[in-house]
């Protein structure tokens, strides 16, 4: 893989971003500082570790980075749920974003578990 730009996960990530992006836009006005500063922070927080660990060139550090963006994931879905519980979203416009939530933490645990193998030291017989 010659950049972060081709795996699936930062694509998933960046996919994510514009879709928090137009929630943000329709939060109330009140809400758009902070409730919408905080989400617009976490979902961009998920891209940019997985370009900074995939650049690290090591396994380990990669790995460390996908699970700081898999806590921004849950930071996102997290949000968006109360955004909606307090009825500052209905569901129909949360929804989109929460099934791509769902597709990145799916995404994002595969790929740092075959990190994860990447850095297991090799037995020898």
């Amino acid at each position: 893989m010659a950049s972060y730009r081709d795996l699936k996960v930062w694509q998933l990530g960046m996919d994510l971003v514009v879709e928090v992006y137009k929630l943000c836009k329709a939060l109330p006005a009140e809400e758009r500082f902070a409730l919408g500063d905080q989400l617009r922070r976490a979902v961009v927080s998920i891209p940019s570790n997985i370009a900074e660990g995939f650049t690290r060139n090591a396994p380990k550090e990669f790995r460390h980075f996908l699970q700081i963006a898999s806590g921004s994931r849950a930071e996102v879905q997290t949000q968006l749920l109360i955004a909606e519980r307090v009825g500052l979203l209905t569901r129909e416009q949360t929804k989109p974003a929460l099934l791509l939530t769902e597709g990145l933490g799916k995404a994002l645990h595969a790929l740092a578990e075959y990190q994860h193998t990447q850095t297991k030291p090799k037995r020898s017989h």
